[in-house]
């Protein structure tokens, strides 16, 4: 795929969404950032309907501490893996009191020292939370990146690293969100939405007759 193709694609997920956002509910880092813990392997409807519980009753590191291993997993034991979850949640608040006075870090290297944190948990919270440029993949944007050819690779870390190379630099901060919302509505797994795509002209994915 060449530039002007990336740009015009980029263009368009703007045009259509000037400002997109995470879909998971927070009013501050320390909720976001428990939020995206609680959103590995669920889905964010599905975290929404816990955090929404449990954030007016305890949404800084000192209540939901104070709460216990067993007091949040009554919070969250709709959510998938809830038991491992509570456990890491629970060290990460005390962490955070111990190391970072009850303030989520803004580098990487402290949030991926943070139980139940790794890569894509930090670049969510460094974009979303305090503006860093860092593209989170998940399975969607694993996903929309090959197929589209917007930026193809075996794993991962490999797709980050194409992303953050040939993603125009002045769609860099947005373009986390726009690929995951485009994976998630339009670009689905099994049956992509090929007839409703945005971008289906510049898609370079092979079967889309298949899918109108």
């Amino acid at each position: 795929m060449n530039k002007a193709k990336r740009i015009e694609i980029f263009s368009r997920f703007r045009e259509a969404n000037p400002n997109p956002e995470t879909e998971l509910n927070y009013s501050s880092p320390f909720e976001l950032l428990i939020a995206v813990i609680l959103s590995a392997q669920a889905t964010d409807v599905g975290v929404n309907k816990a955090t929404d519980k449990l954030y007016p009753v305890a949404n800084t590191p000192e209540t939901i501490l104070a709460l216990g291993v067993d007091g949040l997993k009554n919070y969250i034991k709709t959510i998938g893996l809830f038991n491992s979850k509570a456990e890491n949640v629970i060290k990460t608040c005390r962490i955070l009191i111990e190391k970072h006075n009850s303030i989520v870090p803004d580098n990487r290297e402290d949030l991926e020292a943070l139980p139940g944190v790794g890569r894509k948990t930090a670049n969510v919270v460094l974009n979303t939370a305090f503006g860093h440029i860092a593209m989170a993949v998940d399975t969607h944007i694993f996903r929309v990146s090959n197929r589209t050819g917007i930026a193809p690779g075996k794993n991962v870390v490999e797709v980050e690293n194409r992303l953050m190379r040939l993603v125009p630099k002045e769609f860099l901060q947005d373009a986390h969100h726009w690929l995951i919302l485009h994976g998630r509505y339009t670009c689905v797994a099994r049956k992509p939405r090929c007839g409703a795509c945005i971008i289906e002209d510049l898609c370079e994915f092979k079967q889309k007759s298949d899918y109108q």
